[in-house]
């Protein structure tokens, strides 16, 4: 019900407001799997979807001070949403902490213990949220030395079930694959197509992480300003997602706001 939403700020609030009800449902009921998938879920959509996002609007109006307390904010949420997926995962149970001493144990680790499709949530959300506070940790070498441990959870999630969240995964992968102009672009651009092609163009954050990674990676101007202008155009392509495309076209308009004529 709350991916379908159509008012993005009363989302904010709602989003706010669920987390402290989720961590009362934890406080009453230790190890509830629901709410340990709800708060994982949630700290993680929070973050990106909202804390980032006033992040940003401060990096653009020059505010220092404001991006750097947003994006303090948006490490806690993201480091609240890691351990309680990790727990969720029973991760410590199994001997995570062993498992991933390298990127090939990790590997070896995730299919010993992982594997039904029914695991493919709980380890994309988990993923996602130690994905994405490496994204904004980028001036702490521990945090990006440890990307390869989201990377694999989410390669995980997609072997088992990449159809998850309209496909988020391989949107993932795809922006981990085209992180730099020196990586493995081709993958990306594999991972972004199939992505594409199994949602229909519907989901929009494919577009447009997409463009902010791949195409920028391969300083591929005319490629990012096609891809964000079919963002902007688009007018709810998929209900299911309404939400996860709001923030999209929201983050999209503000990309090209900056962006210089092709």
């Amino acid at each position: 019900a709350f991916d379908r939403f159509a008012d993005f700020e009363a989302a904010e609030y709602a989003a706010a407001n669920a987390l402290v009800q989720y961590e009362g449902m934890l406080e009453l009921s230790p190890g509830n799997e629901d709410a340990l998938f709800m708060l994982t879920k949630a700290y993680t959509g929070y973050a990106f979807g909202f804390i980032e996002d006033h992040m940003e609007q401060a990096e653009d109006r020059g505010d220092r001070a404001g991006a750097a307390y947003h994006k303090q904010r948006a490490r806690t949420a993201y480091k609240n949403a890691i351990a309680h997926g990790l727990v969720l995962l029973g991760a410590a149970d199994k001997g995570f902490e062993a498992g991933k001493s390298n990127e090939a144990t990790l590997d070896a680790w995730l299919k010993q213990h992982y594997q039904d499709a029914e695991d493919a949530p709980n380890l994309f959300w988990t993923g996602y949220a130690w994905a994405s506070l490496t994204n904004i940790s980028k001036d702490d070498a521990e945090a990006v030395a440890n990307l390869y441990v989201g990377v694999a959870l989410v390669r995980r999630s997609v072997e088992l079930d990449p159809s998850y969240n309209a496909h988020s995964g391989q949107i993932i992968l795809g922006g981990y694959h085209a992180r730099t102009a020196s990586a493995e672009l081709d993958e990306a651009q594999r991972l972004f197509e199939e992505a594409l092609t199994a949602t229909g163009r519907k989901f929009l954050l494919a577009q447009f992480t997409y463009a902010n990674t791949l195409a920028c990676a391969r300083a591929d101007a005319a490629t990012y300003d096609k891809l964000l202008r079919e963002v902007i155009a688009a007018e709810d392509p998929d209900p299911s997602q309404r939400l996860s495309n709001m923030v999209a076209k929201r983050r999209a308009g503000s990309c090209r706001k900056a962006m210089p004529p092709v």
